[in-house]
């Protein structure tokens, strides 16, 4: 498998929703677009795949050189191999070094008292994303902070969402205490799959929230970036679908996974203009 190869299996597996949304990007940006996708996935594995902290810490700190090498334009990693092809030693390794923090959070925290909390962590890794994203391909990148970044927290927290029971399996609870306790819902409730009257307006707080954020994104994209900016409103499309299903299906994700199929997620992306 060449490197190639190795960040197209990591980033966008066939019939994923990055997959799909990656088919919109130019043909020239794609590799490095899903490069991008393959290394924040790698740092997000990093931490979601080990139950011992330390060796997740481990793997942050490997990271952590990886990114020194890639400054020095040696990389050994295959995501970081093809990232210094495009970037050469102009690669935004402040933006890497951001996800670092934001993944480390997962080390350090499994919890968070409030949205602001919260809201730290998907700063870090959601908005840092989207913002090098939309840079690969912006018409205007000193413009991308009016919308990028707001697109970037609402595609993790819908994120959020979807997998509040995957997380809650890995011992990880997003929903911020201070709102469970606002519904009457606790973290035993989440972690023992326990629907209730409260655990639905929980959810549909939730997912408002996110629908509301992720219109508020798109409507703040100015129209010069529109068609440039297909992988991340083809993004936004699918989780909006998804957010109606879960509404659909009473938010009923806390044993189970809601998705959208592979041939309603192309649907989807094809019709972005």
């Amino acid at each position: 498998m060449n490197i190639d190869d190795y960040c197209q299996k990591k980033a966008a597996p066939a019939g994923s929703s990055t997959y799909y949304a990656l088919w919109r990007a130019p043909l020239t940006a794609q590799p490095l677009l899903t490069a991008l996708y393959a290394l924040h996935r790698e740092l997000s594995e990093s931490v979601s795949e080990v139950s011992d902290p330390t060796v997740g810490r481990i793997k942050l700190a490997w990271w952590q050189n990886e990114f020194v090498a890639l400054a020095r334009e040696a990389p050994t990693h295959p995501v970081t191999q093809v990232i210094a092809r495009h970037y050469g030693n102009t690669a935004p390794i402040g933006t890497f070094m951001t996800w670092l923090s934001g993944y480390q959070m997962d080390l350090d925290q499994t919890r968070y008292l409030d949205f602001v909390g919260l809201h730290r962590y998907v700063e870090q890794v959601g908005a840092a994303l989207a913002n090098i994203v939309a840079g690969i391909t912006a018409h205007e990148p000193t413009n991308l902070k009016s919308w990028a970044p707001v697109l970037g927290r609402a595609l993790l927290l819908a994120d959020i969402v979807e997998r509040t029971g995957e997380n809650a399996r890995c011992g990880r609870i997003y929903i911020p205490t201070e709102e469970m306790q606002r519904f009457g819902v606790t973290a035993t409730d989440i972690q023992h799959c326990r629907y209730s009257k409260g655990y639905i307006q929980l959810m549909s707080f939730q997912v408002s929230r996110a629908r509301r954020m992720l219109n508020e994104g798109l409507g703040a994209m100015p129209a010069t970036e529109r068609k440039l900016q297909r992988v991340l409103r083809a993004q936004a499309a699918m989780s909006l679908a998804l957010l109606h299903e879960l509404e659909i299906e009473d938010y009923r994700v806390l044993c189970q996974r809601i998705a959208l199929t592979p041939l309603r997620k192309l649907w989807i992306a094809w019709r972005i203009c």
